[in-house]
């Protein structure tokens, strides 16, 4: 293929990529029913192909040029003019946002931690509290892998426990609207913000195991000793505050469950190598364990199967001490299990 030829089509290939996207964005932007979004962006598409394919055979003239070119800014216009909000209609589970009251370095109050009762998704008792904690009571993280979407996808969630028993689990979720629901795809077009959930185990995961039917593993984090763990625990507070003062978008790429734990964990270890797990998620345990994260000397296969908690958290006895019995037999939880 002669040279030119060659550039023309990278070029086309180029601009069917770039109007992929702006499809997208016609999709999930555009404020009319479904069906009729979809409409427009199969109708973009169309026009979009043809052009493409004009650059390709080198008929692209500049009427070509100049539909392209206008098509493109509009969707830059529409694209930066998108903005977070704060003041939406939001589900019921991320009504609120978390707050943090006050926080000394040491002992930190939290307002809007969610506790939330959960007999089914749609049948729930809604409760947001104050809590307050002593990091210098802080004893261990534990990593939460949630898996919904098959092996290679699993929502992230950190747990931290203190000294009196207590658990308190992070989770950087989309800040849905009452009737809306998650889309990864959407997640690439500014489609939802993004909210940090901090809420007790026996609503978060409890919910995930229970009412979800969700596939849930616990995970020691033992290679944070108590500095690194007020660390990440502060980092959590920092986004917390971050998020309470200005909304801001998720991003099923750049700002996800997974990628802002990596965020806040590199900031403790700034030698941390990016990882395809990292998008993957529910691979994220065996880069964990790569990293001498998890308890070490037992492979990761006994972590991954004395881990699943799914089926304990489904035994009636999680009802009474959700904490103390899910984590029976997980290794470097004994002394904190049930008996």
């Amino acid at each position: 293929m002669p040279v030119k030829a060659a550039a023309r089509w990278t070029l086309a290939t180029a601009l069917m990529l770039a109007s992929l996207w702006v499809a997208g964005l016609l999709f999930y932007q555009l404020p009319l029913r479904p069906l009729l979004a979809g409409a427009a962006a199969v109708v973009w598409l169309v026009i979009a192909v043809g052009m493409a394919v004009a650059v390709g055979r080198g008929r692209a003239g500049r009427r070509v040029a100049a539909a392209f070119s206008l098509g493109f800014l509009a969707a830059a216009v529409a694209w930066v003019s998108l903005e977070p909000r704060q003041d939406r209609k939001w589900a019921d589970d991320v009504s609120q946002r978390l707050q943090v009251v006050s926080f000394d370095g040491r002992h930190v109050v939290l307002d809007n931690v969610r506790d939330f009762t959960w007999r089914t998704e749609q049948d729930y008792d809604a409760r947001w509290v104050r809590r307050q904690y002593d990091l210098d009571q802080l004893r261990s993280a534990d990593l939460v892998l949630s898996y919904w979407m098959g092996p290679a996808i699993a929502h992230t969630l950190v747990s931290f426990g203190f000294d009196d028993g207590r658990h308190l689990v992070f989770s950087v979720e989309i800040r849905k609207e009452q009737g809306e629901s998650f889309s990864a795809l959407g997640g690439f077009f500014r489609k939802f913000e993004m909210t940090l959930v901090a809420a007790e185990e026996s609503d978060i995961i409890r919910t995930r195991t229970n009412a979800r039917g969700e596939d849930v593993y616990l995970y020691r984090l033992s290679a944070l000793d108590r500095p690194r763990l007020r660390a990440l625990f502060s980092g959590y507070l920092q986004q917390a505050r971050a998020l309470d003062a200005a909304p801001a978008f998720y991003n099923t790429l750049t700002s996800n469950c997974t990628t802002i734990v990596f965020d806040l964990a590199r900031q403790i270890e700034p030698g941390l190598p990016m990882d395809y797990r990292l998008l993957l998620s529910g691979y994220l345990d065996g880069y964990a364990h790569d990293q001498h994260a998890l308890v070490p000397g037992v492979p990761l296969q006994t972590l991954k199967a004395r881990g699943r908690i799914t089926a304990r958290a489904l035994q009636p006895q999680a009802a009474q001490d959700y904490s103390r019995w899910v984590r029976r037999g997980i290794p470097g939880m004994q002394a904190e299990a049930a008996p």
